[in-house]
Parts: structure tokens; C-alpha cells; sequence
């Protein structure tokens, strides 16, 4: 006979499991635009932090001044990062039992 409270984990467990596959797979759906410049630049990520593509304003690019250009793109990637690792941490939080109860953690996915 088994115990009622391993049962119970067991169908947590699996129910938890479930919902990171899920959660997983929207993040990889899910598409994220970061911008710099006032839109100047604009780059778009997966949920996953795949790089999809890198977007320049024609009035972006002024040769004698191409290092601001390339600080535009920096900016413009660490503004898609940081949305999509909040994306990731909303969804992943959402899937488990910690975010239930409120549970603030690192970045650990």
C-alpha cells in the first residue's frame, strides 16, 4: 500500500513539471523588444535569450561617430536581456509552488 503522502508529492511533482515545460516553452515563443537611442536601435529576443534580429535607424548611423552607434546596440541588447530574465523569472516563479508562497529567487533557470 502506498503512502498517501508520497502520493501526494508524486502528483506535485508531476503537476509542477508540467507547468516548467510549459513555461519553457512560451518563454521560447515569447519575443522581446529592447531599444535604445529613443528606438534608434531595437533588438528582439526570445523568452530563452536567443537573439532573433538587430534593427538600425537609417538616422542612427553617422560614420564619423560610430562608436555611439555601437553603444546604441549594447544598450539596446542589455534592455532585452533584462526584459526578457523578468519575463523568465515571472514564468518560471508562476510554475512552482515558490511562487505561490510568494518566494522571491535568483535567477537560477
Amino acid at each position: 500500500m502506498r503512502n498517501p503522502l508520497q502520493s501526494m508529492f508524486e502528483n506535485q511533482f508531476a503537476q509542477v513539471s508540467e507547468n516548467l515545460t510549459k513555461a519553457l516553452e512560451e518563454l521560447e515563443a515569447a519575443e522581446i523588444e529592447g531599444s535604445a537611442g529613443g528606438g534608434a536601435v531595437r533588438v528582439h529576443v526570445t523568452g530563452s535569450g536567443q537573439v532573433l534580429d538587430v534593427k538600425i535607424s537609417p538616422a542612427a548611423i553617422q560614420p564619423e561617430d560610430i562608436e555611439l552607434l555601437e553603444d546604441l546596440v549594447c544598450a539596446a541588447v542589455r534592455d532585452a536581456f533584462a526584459k526578457a530574465t523578468q519575463l523568465k523569472k515571472e514564468k518560471l516563479m508562476s510554475a512552482t509552488p515558490l511562487g505561490a508562497l510568494g518566494l522571491d529567487v535568483p535567477n537560477v533557470f
